[in-house]
Parts: C-alpha cells; structure tokens; sequence
C-alpha cells in the first residue's frame, strides 16, 4: 500500500484547538484532576491505536517500537490489543518504562524482539511509540537508524523526532503511512514537513473531557467553525456591503484585475480599480465590465469616506507602493498591503504599521521581518504584535496570526493553487470581506480557507482566472459545513 500524501485529519467533529506539547501536558494534568488518571487515558489511547491500524490494514507481522515513557506506555498497550485480535505481535523497548508506563509495560506478555534495524526489517508494519510530540533535542542517530529501516509506519501521537510545537524535524523522523494523535491535535501536525511526515492523521476521543482544556489557548486549525461569513441583508445595498480600492499599476495589470474580481466574488457591493498612472486607465476598462475605473490621484479618491477598503500592492511596482501606501495608512483606512508594497517595506516593518493584513510568502516576509526560521508560528506572532496587522504567511501550511496573539493554521490549499496570480486574488478576496465588516483576523482565516477550497473545486490544471468563479461555491461549502 503506498504511502499516501498530506491528506485530510479524520475526526468526528470539530476540534479547532491545537496544543503545544506543554499544553497537552496541562490538559493531561488536568483530566487527572478530574478522575481521568493517565493509566485510564493511556489504556484508551492504546486501545485506539490499535482500532485504527486495524481498520486500515490486514493482519501482519508488526513490531511495536516503545520508549521509556507515556508514549511507550500507548504503544505497549496497542501491542496487547492488536495481539488480542489475532496479530502476529512483538515488541521492542529503547529502555525500560517508567512513570505510568510501568503497569502498562507489565501487562505485556508478548515476544520481545531487541530495539534494532534488523527487527524493524523483519516487520511488515512498525508502530512508534518511541518518543512523543515533546522531544526537545535531536533524536539520537542510533533510534533513527532504526526508525529509517521501517518499511510502514504507524506513529502514536507523532513521528519521533517531530517538534509538535512547530512541525520541525529534530535530526531525523521518520516518514509515517498514518499518525494517532489524542484529544487535540498540535501545530506540528498541520505545519510543514510536520503535516507530510505524519501521513494522514486520525483524531483519537480517548474520553479526555473538554474542561481539561488549560485557559488561553490561541491557536488553531482553521476551519469554518472558526469564523462566521457575512450574510447580506434584504435591505442592503451596495454602498452597506462595502466599496473595495484596488490600486492599479501600469506594467502588471493583471494583477489588479484577479484582486477586483475575487473582490467583487468575496460580495463586496463596489469595487474600483485606481488607475492614476499615465496609460493605464485604458487598459482596465478593456476588462470586467462590472469593475469602475478612476484615474483620479489617491487624494482624492480619500475624500471619498465610503471607500474604507483598498488594496495595496498588486503588480503597482515598488516606487509606486511606497509613495501611496504611507498615506492611505495616514487615512486611517483599512488596507491589505500585498507584494510590491511589502517589498517597499523591506527592513523597515514599522512603516506597516496602521495597516489591516499583511500577505506576504516566505521571501516578502524575509525580506520585511528577516526568516521566519524553523518556528514559523512564533515569527508569523511576533510580526503580527510588531505592526499590530493580521499578518498571513501564505503556503502550503498558511498562518494567520493576530496581533492579540490567536493564530491559525489554514490546511486547505491543494498543490495546484501554486501558481502566478493567486495571491492576489487572496489579497483581493481578504478586502472583499473586511468591506463587508468582517474583522481582520477572521476575514483572512475565512478567505485562506475559501482560497484553497476554490481551487480544490477548480481541479488541477488551475490558473489564477480560474478561482474567483469559484468563490461562491467555496463560501457555500463554508456556509453547510457550519450548520452541521
């Protein structure tokens, strides 16, 4: 069976939160607390590894990996269960248990294989239970030799060797066919290679009550239960549904256009093209018919207060970002700043501040804020506190962070959306639904989630003229999975 790709995490219901390591410490602390002991818990959670393997794959000789703590303790008692149901079992301790891996260790009677390649070679399925999210130094080059020999793998909780804080690899971790995590997922398991190295990912209930969830947790997957999208109303009319600014440059004309036209899809009531340079005018009016086109200069187009929206950036050109997003920020409107006008930012974050969203990839937020480095999560944070904007770091794995601290990890982006144009008609998108009231931090979780649901609608093959057309059916989607 081959292993399959970054695919969707299967759970019964939404569960947006996501748990740093020492988060879920807490909430295991806390379940104690409340006549949820970890040998109850850890009994369910081996139980329901097992279930899952089971469910997947027929009966085979699998070897059980254990380490010598809690997470061992899950993969002791999955071995019990799967050799309850008639698998052929073994199992393979690092070091002896401890803690309350101990009674769990003791209720193993099966064959014991020694911790080494060889018998990880000799096994048609591999379970680890080495090491959990919480490793916190690199994994020893011995324990990833051995994980490396595994043919497939079945992680608990994640690979060994993945940091559940940040979806980085400590050294080595193994590439897992499925991973069984346990109450909440973490970041880890959503950010990138975390998401890959996890294979697909099942959401286990293990009976963990939500009241053993700590205070303050501020990041999560985003999901439609995460945001609500605007509805309009029998007595709207265009002007209460928003009037949207796209700031057209004279080279890259297209860039303006795509950002217009998911504006106009996202259901903003206007949408004007500023089209002040010399030539350009002509060009945008040759487009959409549904698009206005003014060459007045920005000053007076901010005479205008019903304007509150613009988009700044898109194919304008640097020189031109820099002088025009200054005083449109001055102006006290609420501005997506977008490509050109990050890069007139470069070094020099606080000329972003008074700004809504920030959209930069990987390169425009190195070139802004330095590297984002191996903990994405924590640098997408603190440019969010420093300009006080939503700052979204798109990708494969996009964050969205607040500067109130909540951050959230979209999932939804198929491979094909990587082409040219698609960021701006998320820039776009984004101001269509702040137009319509939306705040900041949800208007950019909803429209990373309509992006990427877009384009899995669209298909492979997609171009950037192909998304806004799907817009509407990416928001109907949104719309039925909230009234589950």
């Amino acid at each position: 069976m081959p292993l399959p790709s970054a695919g969707p995490i299967r759970q019964a219901a939404p569960r947006l939160e996501l748990l740093t390591p020492a988060e879920t410490a807490a909430a295991d602390r806390a379940a104690a607390s409340l006549g949820w002991p970890v040998a109850a818990l850890m009994e369910n959670a081996g139980r329901a590894v097992a279930r899952a393997i089971r469910a997947c794959l027929r009966p085979c000789h699998t070897l059980v990996l254990c380490g010598p703590g809690n997470n061992g303790g899950d993969g002791y008692v999955a071995a019990r269960h799967l050799a309850a149901a008639g698998w052929p079992v073994s199992v393979a301790a690092l070091a002896p248990p401890r803690g309350d891996a101990i009674a769990a260790a003791s209720r193993w009677g099966g064959p014991v294989a020694p911790f080494t390649a060889d018998s990880v070679a000799r096994a048609g399925l591999v379970v680890d239970a080495v090491f959990g999210a919480g490793l916190a130094r690199d994994l020893d080059p011995g324990v990833a030799d051995v994980l490396r020999t595994a043919r497939r793998l079945v992680a608990v909780d994640v690979p060994s060797g993945l940091d559940g804080a940040t979806g980085a690899v400590c050294g080595f971790a193994p590439r897992a066919w499925l991973t069984v995590t346990f109450f909440r997922r973490k970041p880890g398991h959503l950010l990138l290679p975390g998401r890959i190295l996890c294979g697909e990912t099942v959401l286990a209930d293990i009976g963990m009550p939500d009241a053993a969830l700590p205070d303050g947790i501020s990041t999560f997957h985003n999901h439609p239960a995460l945001w609500a999208l605007p509805v309009p109303d029998v007595a709207d009319h265009k002007y209460s549904r928003g009037h949207v600014t796209v700031l057209g440059g004279a080279a890259m004309t297209g860039a303006a256009r795509l950002a217009a036209a998911s504006s106009r899809r996202a259901g903003a009531g206007m949408v004007t093209i500023a089209a002040a340079t010399a030539g350009a005018a002509a060009i945008y009016r040759a487009g959409a018919p549904g698009v206005i086109v003014d060459e007045r200069g920005i000053a007076v187009l901010l005479l205008d207060a019903r304007r509150t929206v613009w988009v700044c950036g898109p194919g304008l050109g640097v020189a031109a970002a820099a002088a025009t997003l200054p005083p449109l920020l001055a102006a006290g409107r609420r501005v997506v700043v977008d490509a050109d006008a990050l890069t007139a930012c470069a070094a020099a974050p606080e000329r972003l501040r008074g700004a809504a969203v920030l959209t930069p990839h990987a390169g425009e937020f190195a070139r802004v804020f330095g590297p984002a480095g191996t903990d994405r999560l924590a640098a997408v944070r603190s440019a969010a506190a420093e300009t006080g904007a939503v700052v979204l770091l798109k990708g494969a794995d996009t964050i969205i962070a607040s500067p109130d601290g909540r951050a959230a990890i979209n999932d939804s982006a198929p491979p094909w959306l990587a082409t040219a144009g698609a960021g701006d008609v998320l820039a776009g998108l984004i101001a269509g639904l702040l137009a319509q009231g939306m705040p900041a931090w949800e208007a950019a979780c909803a429209a990373a989630w309509l992006h990427g649901t877009a384009a899995t609608r669209a298909g492979e093959g997609l171009i950037a003229e192909d998304l806004p057309a799907r817009l509407p059916e990416a928001a109907s989607e949104a719309m039925r999975i909230r009234s589950l």
